[in-house]
């Protein structure tokens, strides 16, 4: 069927062109103007597997790259709710469905002031690909709102969560569309979306993961996204010889990605000295304490300061222009994973001048395409977020499987598997680089390596099942 579907794709392909970016580009660009963070995304993509593609003549007779970077649906909503002071508040909704070549829709819920159309395009775009390479069924999707559940009381969580679902719920289902977290957005929030959709729909389903225990969880996807980042870390060092044990590190950010990949570094022997928030940073050459960081973060809500309060040996400093000041310093590998965007030319520089060895991204895209090439240029090991952060959508869709099977698996169980799920996306992007001998600052090439083997199994699929 496959040879048959190849044969019916290669009828006359010498009349189609090779991919032509720059025009790929202004076509978006005049489209979708002011969307800078998905249409950074897409040119990343688009250079990465520019080779492999012009080697297949019927990907440009099927349109795959047209097709692919357009989302399948988007849905934009209105979100009204009533504050503690009974005045009504309105914030905006979105759902992008962008791609299900290879399963339901898949991808997390931002609870963000700075999410806008343009972003949540970005993630669910890198999405599709980040799916792809963990191995499973899952295509990709992403969403979110502008609502800022910072300083909020739980009454106004649950009001505003009430309201979004009640929209979403009319575009999601187990086999459909199956949204999870993401900044912003906890356990708290998932239990208020969850119990709303459930009301409304009359359905007890797994239409959402990072669910609480209780109520059809899956143990360790708490920790998955960040214990995942540090498990293809490993895989890269010992991959070259090297080990994490003795080794210093930096974090940015203070969230669950980031507290978590600081809890399995330090159970990795690697000693972590930042972390981060929106108003500044933590600077500890004793360590930092994942235990304080935890109570600061995930009980108090509070602010690093009061970290810094707390231990002694721990300097902070307030951001002053928005600055993430934890790459001056001289480590061994970086690890950021904050948000998008946060690691700059400036940063990459310093970076590069203390001797840092690698760079693997927790977050979406925090490292810029003119930092990322720096430190590429410069021999530094990266990988970035589409490979080292699929952890927690890999985790994510074993809570799918464990719902569908009415199964509750073991935290070592879970944790086994996605130890082994990222391991094996790192052999993987690896293998891909290396078969398509892509290389820069005469090291792999991982960043093209993750987009051609995430690639490579979405287009598979998507031209097995003709045009649509």
């Amino acid at each position: 069927m496959q040879c048959e579907q190849f044969t019916f794709y290669q009828n006359n392909l010498l009349k189609y062109d090779i991919m032509n970016i720059q025009k790929i580009m202004s076509s978006l660009e005049a489209k979708h103007p002011g969307e800078s963070e998905y249409l950074q995304a897409v040119k990343e993509v688009l250079l990465s597997i520019e080779d492999i593609y012009n080697q297949h003549p019927e990907f440009e007779k099927a349109k795959i790259i047209e097709r692919l970077v357009e989302p399948d649906r988007i849905f934009t909503f209105r979100v009204t709710w009533v504050d503690d002071k009974g005045e009504v508040q309105t914030n905006l909704g979105y759902r992008v469905q962008f791609n299900n070549a290879i399963g339901p829709y898949k991808g997390g819920l931002r609870l963000h002031p700075s999410v806008n159309l343009g972003i949540i395009k970005f993630l669910g775009f890198e999405q599709v690909f980040k799916n792809s390479l963990t191995t499973l069924p899952i295509g990709g999707g992403k969403g979110g709102s502008d609502f800022d559940p910072k300083g909020k009381s739980d009454r106004e969580i649950m009001a505003f969560c009430q309201s979004f679902m009640t929209e979403l719920c009319k575009y999601i289902g187990a086999d459909v569309d199956v949204p999870a977290g993401d900044i912003g957005t906890g356990a708290r929030e998932i239990g208020f979306l969850f119990g709303q959709y459930k009301r409304i729909r009359g359905s007890y389903e797994g239409v959402l993961t990072g669910k609480g225990l209780t109520y059809g969880g899956s143990l360790a996807r708490t920790q998955a996204t960040g214990y995942g980042l540090l498990y293809l870390t490993n895989a890269l060092w010992k991959d070259h010889g090297m080990s994490l044990e003795g080794k210093i590190a930096a974090v940015s950010g203070s969230g669950n990605v980031a507290i978590y990949a600081i809890e399995k570094a330090q159970e990795l022997g690697v000693k972590v000295v930042t972390c981060s928030d929106s108003t500044g940073w933590i600077y500890d050459p004793n360590g930092i304490d994942v235990a304080l960081l935890k109570e600061v973060k995930e009980v108090k809500r509070a602010r690093l300061t009061e970290y810094a309060a707390a231990k002694p040996s721990a300097q902070y400093f307030a951001k002053q222009n928005g600055e993430h000041g934890v790459w001056q310093y001289k480590v061994d590998l970086a690890l950021p994973c904050a948000t998008q965007n946060e690691l700059d030319i400036e940063d990459a520089k310093m970076l590069v001048a203390n001797g840092v060895t690698s760079v693997t991204e927790g977050a979406n895209m925090p490292t810029t395409l003119e930092a990322t090439k720096y430190l590429q240029e410069n021999g530094v090991l990266f990988v970035g977020g589409k490979a080292a952060n699929a952890g927690g959508v890999a985790t994510s869709a074993l809570e799918m499987s464990q719902n569908s099977e009415r199964l509750s698996w073991t935290f070592e169980e879970v944790d086994g598997k996605l130890k082994g799920i990222m391991e094996t996306i790192y052999a993987n992007i690896s293998d891909a680089a290396k078969r398509y001998d892509a290389t820069v600052g005469g090291k792999t090439d991982y960043v093209a390596g993750a987009n051609i083997a995430g690639f490579e199994k979405v287009v598979d699929a998507m031209l097995a099942q003709g045009v649509c």
